[in-house]
């Protein structure tokens, strides 16, 4: 799975976009450099009952911004991405 099918999926789970979330953290002070991931994480899922993989995926968001490595982009494995930014503000606004 894809880093942005991580972040689609979470949408379509908790019906915030993933630029939502990331402000809902940020009110919450989860942007701090001091915020561990576990902290996070117990959040995700007490209020939207994620699982580690997709409460991972936001946590890097949170914490790193859209930009992730180009490792995998334009591959043709698993975890390939179209691009080195994810696109934060909703699978139904993503340019084709």
């Amino acid at each position: 799975m894809s880093f942005q099918a991580y972040l689609d999926a979470v949408e379509k789970k908790t019906g915030l976009t993933p630029r939502q979330l990331i402000a809902i953290a940020k009110d919450k002070g989860f942007d701090d450099p001091e915020t561990r991931a576990g902290v996070i994480l117990d959040w995700l899922k007490a209020d939207y009952d994620l699982g580690r993989g997709h409460g991972m995926a936001l946590v890097q968001v949170i914490k790193n911004g859209p930009g992730i490595g180009s490792k995998h982009v334009g591959t043709t494995g698993t975890h390939r991405d179209e691009s080195d930014t994810l696109w934060l503000d909703g699978a139904a606004s993503k340019p084709a």
